[in-house]
């Protein structure tokens, strides 16, 4: 499990995967100097519901990985991402969704 740090505010938990997609997409709205929000569910084990930061180019952000090599990234789910991330609504951090092509060959998805 990885972290999101945002300025002096408490780290933000979210799955090593999902932070490094997530990271491409706010990387580049951040360098466009962009600002948005950011919305996701608290993982299990923390108080259930949902968070929304607002990302401002100015406020300090960290990504921290638990996970030593970075995993190999989705184009289908940056763009998911990119396209939430350009709404009036924001990034909503979104599961991964595999293509029948991204699932490992001689499994039965039934």
């Amino acid at each position: 499990m990885g972290s999101l740090y945002y300025g002096g505010s408490e780290p933000i938990h979210i799955e090593d995967r999902a932070l490094a997609h997530l990271k491409v997409v706010v990387a580049t709205k951040l360098r466009r100097n962009e600002s948005f929000t950011l919305t996701w569910k608290h993982p299990d084990g923390e108080t259930e519901g949902r968070s929304t930061v607002w990302l401002h180019p100015s406020i300090p952000l960290r990504f921290v990985f638990d996970e030593s090599e970075a995993p190999e990234l989705s184009r289908r789910w940056i763009e998911d991402l990119a396209h939430s991330a350009n709404s009036s609504g924001g990034i909503t951090l979104v599961e991964e969704l595999l293509e029948p092509s991204d699932q490992l060959a001689g499994v039965d998805p039934h």
